[in-house]
């Protein structure tokens, strides 16, 4: 029996799946002394194929708001794109930018009302001039969760001995990213599914500054983007 046909076929004749496109990954966020720092990796999978080794997985919602998306690359796209919309007319009508804790609340909202139809799971972190930064992490089935640091993806089960073990609350901007790609690079070396460079944003009260870290470096560079 001929099975239907969904998705898009590739000039080599590799099909693809778009219905089930996954993000095999790892990613995380934390936060330090100054702000938080969102870090992941780039490989995306259908199966056993990888569909892309160079996805950015790191979305920005608002001005001072980022957030890591697992799962179905469909529905955490849309889930992003959703929150970032209302954020928006949040900062219009309120006139000042939202804070993580909206952020976080509108995320858990749209997961937790469709958990039985969405693959998504999420990690919101962000700066807010009256609280600092805060990350918090929305797992499958739409609950959350405020914590000093979160993992997420398929690569976070080998990582959770490496964080507990290193993990420092307050730590200045270059001991945190240095704490994050290690981690990330640990997933990588373990995990099937996770993989390509490693993207880093950095929130401040400055702003966003993002990274980005080369496999064929050994991850030490090039450093900003």
């Amino acid at each position: 029996m001929e099975m239907p046909v969904t998705g898009m076929l590739s000039e080599d004749g590799i099909h693809i799946d778009m219905d089930h496109l996954k993000k095999g990954e790892v990613n995380m966020a934390i936060t330090f002394a100054d702000g938080v720092i969102l870090g992941a990796d780039s490989r995306t999978t259908t199966g056993a194929y990888i569909a892309n080794r160079v996805t950015d997985k790191l979305t920005r919602v608002s001005d001072t708001i980022w957030c890591c998306r697992s799962g179905s690359a469909a529905d955490t796209q849309a889930v992003a794109d959703v929150v970032s919309y209302y954020l928006g007319m949040y900062a219009t009508m309120e006139g000042e930018q939202p804070s993580v804790g909206v952020a976080a609340g509108l995320f858990q909202e749209v997961c937790y009302s469709n958990k039985e139809q969405l693959s998504a799971g999420i990690i919101i972190a962000g700066h807010h001039p009256s609280h600092g930064g805060s990350v918090y992490s929305i797992p499958l089935g739409g609950s959350l969760h405020r914590q000093s640091y979160a993992i997420g993806g398929s690569g976070s089960t080998y990582i959770y001995g490496y964080c507990d073990s290193y993990w420092k609350e307050n730590m200045p901007e270059a001991e945190g990213i240095n704490f994050v790609k290690g981690a990330l690079r640990e997933a990588i070396k373990w995990d099937g599914s996770s993989g390509g460079v490693i993207r880093m944003v950095v929130l401040t009260e400055k702003g966003a500054r993002r990274l980005l870290f080369l496999p064929d470096q050994g991850y030490e560079g090039p450093g900003e983007m």
